[in-house]
């Protein structure tokens, strides 16, 4: 479902006389339906550069990054916003929506934004909102007035809104409390068990292990000394 193939990044400093440096080189690795791959490697290893690639927020210097036959590496804008609609989605650590947007209507936004019946996908908001414990008081305010931890969990829940094909997971348990905690890992393997190929960066150990397949130290995609 994703593949990565002798993918490599670099960045150029337009403020320091456009200089160019290499972050990523020779990437390669595939992740199939039903199978979390976890991201590891010390921090500035090059795990949410990578994301960031595969979601199209970067460009890839050489190399392809295939997801459900399309090359994010390669794509039209429009064909990598089509992605994201309906095969791509993406739980960030950071909510981003449009202020006083009601929250029940950010997280059922990716299924409206399918054709998905409205009452529909309403429906599918609000279990999800009760699932991750955001009082029903709150659903009709906008999200961005929430504390961090309530605005994570709306994310959570916008991201698993639509069953996509392919998901991308940052951190998706950082600074959950227990209950919490344990509903995200309960909605990862529920993705699992319906055929989603999942790529997670996992700071928290424990979660990794329960939902990860296995591991990649992206460390070893970093450029080779001259």
């Amino acid at each position: 479902m994703i593949r990565i193939e002798n993918l490599s990044k670099t960045f150029t400093l337009h403020n320091q006389g456009g200089a160019a440096i290499a972050v990523m080189q020779g990437a390669e690795f595939s992740v199939a339906p039903g199978e979390c791959v976890a991201l590891t490697g010390n921090s500035g290893a090059g795990k949410s550069t990578l994301m960031r690639m595969i979601y199209g927020n970067y460009l890839a210097a050489s190399g392809a990054i295939l997801v459900g036959g399309v090359d994010v590496a390669r794509a039209e804008p429009r064909e990598i916003l089509a992605l994201r609609r309906r095969t791509l989605g993406y739980v960030s650590q950071f909510l981003r929506v449009v202020p006083r947007v009601p929250t029940v209507e950010v997280v059922a936004e990716p299924l409206l934004a399918l054709g998905e019946d409205r009452a529909t996908a309403l429906e599918r908001a609000r279990a999800l909102l009760t699932r991750l414990r955001i009082p029903e008081t709150l659903w009709g305010l906008s999200p961005t007035t929430f504390s961090g931890g309530e605005q994570q969990r709306v994310n959570i829940a916008r991201g698993f809104a639509h069953d996509y094909p392919a998901l991308l997971l940052d951190e998706p348990t950082a600074s959950l409390d227990a209950a919490n905690r344990e509903t995200v890992l309960d909605l990862i393997a529920e993705a699992k068990a319906r055929g989603a190929a999942i790529i997670g960066i996992f700071h928290d150990v424990e979660a990794r292990d329960r939902v990860a397949d296995r591991a990649i130290d992206v460390s070893r995609f970093a450029p080779k000394a001259a």
